[in-house]
């Protein structure tokens, strides 16, 4: 059963209106634009037996082609001039090694954006904390996060590194375009 509902929302996102790449990059240029990343691919699902959040090792981490896409990535970013006053990551390795790779600053880890799949975490706080943090901030932010976290707050079921721009508006997070740069092989 606890799978009915993963399912059900990738489904879902399959009927969530398709933006085109320019309205993703435009919709990037609004000053206080948001950005919810999901972690470049990361082969496999879940973590493994033993997961340790202080042990990259114990964890499901980027394979070769997830750092490249994440390289990638931040390089088209830094060509089209995307600046980002905040960038906070969930405190899972393969989130902190994308938001590294993408090469554009300090990193700062954020524990509302930390996975809550197969029932860790607590999906309504962190969604409410992250919409708290988000309210509270100004500027451009990039949040690199898990597809559970991405999907609670926006409906949408994203594919490794796609990048789901948001805008506040009371209180909610509204999609104004999806970036996907360097499909995960």
């Amino acid at each position: 059963m606890k799978w009915l509902i993963p399912a059900f929302l990738a489904a879902l996102s399959w009927f969530v209106p398709a933006q085109s790449a320019a309205q993703g990059w435009e919709a990037l240029e609004a000053p206080d634009a948001i950005v919810l990343m999901r972690h470049a691919l990361a082969p496999g699902g879940g973590d493994p037996a033993g997961f340790r959040l202080e042990d990259c090792n114990t964890q499901r981490n980027l394979s070769r082609a997830g750092r490249a896409q994440a390289e990638t990535i931040g390089a088209e970013l830094r060509a089209r001039g995307v600046v980002f006053d905040k960038i906070w990551s969930s405190a899972w390795c393969r989130c902190q090694h994308t938001a590294t790779l993408l090469g554009l600053g300090a990193v700062q880890v954020e524990p509302s954006l930390n996975s809550f799949f197969g029932g860790q975490g607590d999906r309504l706080g962190q969604t409410a904390a992250t919409l708290s943090r988000l309210s509270q901030s100004k500027g451009r932010r990039m949040l690199v996060t898990h597809q559970v976290n991405i999907t609670a707050l926006t409906g949408i079921f994203p594919q490794s590194g796609e990048m789901i721009v948001v805008e506040m508006q009371k209180g909610q997070l509204a999609v104004t375009g999806r970036i996907l740069i360097a499909p995960p092989e």
